[in-house]
């Protein structure tokens, strides 16, 4: 198998990666799937699932009510770890594949580094699952750990309709049939997820939330003297004093954690750690209360 492997050109693995990534974390692929996501023809497409059905005969089983390949109860990666360190950054950045003949040289050869932050994720088997709810549009009984006291019960069916990244970790938006509503769950919580055959009744478009988008307005706080401020207007391209920044409702909090806002309403933090305060805090405070002081 590897000296088949090392045979494939790197253009035709890529192409495998995506067919197994697809496969397993959304439950499907086709080759209208394949052919999209690389700018190829059908004709090429077919090809490479031919290449992918010899290479690893067991991992994929043709559907027809679906008209693809759906992963075999036996299903094992060849082409990727399909780590889900790996794998939600390759959804995130709306790539087709990851890696590269490159090795861990740079390819542009400009060295680069990022914060070697705590991995906070799911098994790769509950990761999947729940991926493969969202794109099949399907409910999800799922095991979670919330750390509110508040909310003891641990098993609960959602219907979740996307993602979310913080920058620290990753969210799942999801409607709880529990409570009634759509809230965020953070990914590394779930310890146990199943895809339920029932379709789900929410979506996207019933969360207000989500779908709604808003203008936050920052500006340098006011206890830093003059120069600072201007500068800070520069580091955020900014010459006119205010820094607007359209986000989601349901994602305010986060992005205010993360600029590591000045939340209090008489601006008392200190202003070396916390350089942005709010300006139109009446209206974003009531969709994100929980983020300010």
């Amino acid at each position: 198998m590897a000296k088949m492997l090392n045979d494939i050109k790197w253009g035709a693995q890529q192409r495998l990666q995506h067919i197994e990534l697809m496969a397993y974390y959304t439950g499907i692929i086709t080759r209208s799937d394949l052919a999209r996501a690389f700018a190829i023809s059908d004709a090429a497409a077919t090809k490479d699932l031919k290449l992918y059905n010899e290479l690893a005969p067991d991992n994929l089983t043709y559907r027809h009510s679906v008209f693809g390949f759906v992963p075999g109860d036996s299903f094992q990666p060849q082409f990727s770890k399909l780590a889900p360190a790996e794998v939600l950054p390759i959804i995130a950045a709306n790539l087709a594949a990851a890696g590269g003949p490159y090795g861990e040289q740079p390819l542009y050869g400009i060295p680069a580094e990022s914060l070697p932050l705590p991995a906070r994720l799911p098994e790769r088997a509950v990761l999947a699952q729940i991926l493969r709810a969202i794109k099949q549009g399907r409910k999800l009984a799922v095991s979670y750990h919330s750390l509110s006291e508040r909310e003891s019960a641990q098993e609960r069916v959602l219907e979740p309709h996307a993602l979310a990244n913080t920058g620290l970790r990753w969210h799942l938006r999801a409607y709880n049939e529990e409570t009634y509503d759509f809230r965020d769950f953070v990914l590394s919580r779930f310890t146990a997820a199943h895809m339920l055959p029932e379709t789900a009744e929410s979506s996207a478009q019933y969360d207000d939330d989500w779908s709604e988008i808003v203008t936050l307005l920052l500006s340098p706080h006011p206890q830093l003297n003059e120069q600072k401020r201007t500068r800070l207007l520069i580091d955020y391209q900014n010459e006119g004093g205010l820094i607007e920044v359209p986000v989601r409702r349901a994602l305010i909090g986060y992005l205010l954690q993360h600029l590591a806002v000045d939340t209090t309403a008489d601006h008392s933090m200190n202003p070396n750690a916390h350089q942005l305060i709010v300006l139109n805090r009446d209206e974003i405070e009531p969709f994100a209360g929980w983020a300010f002081a």
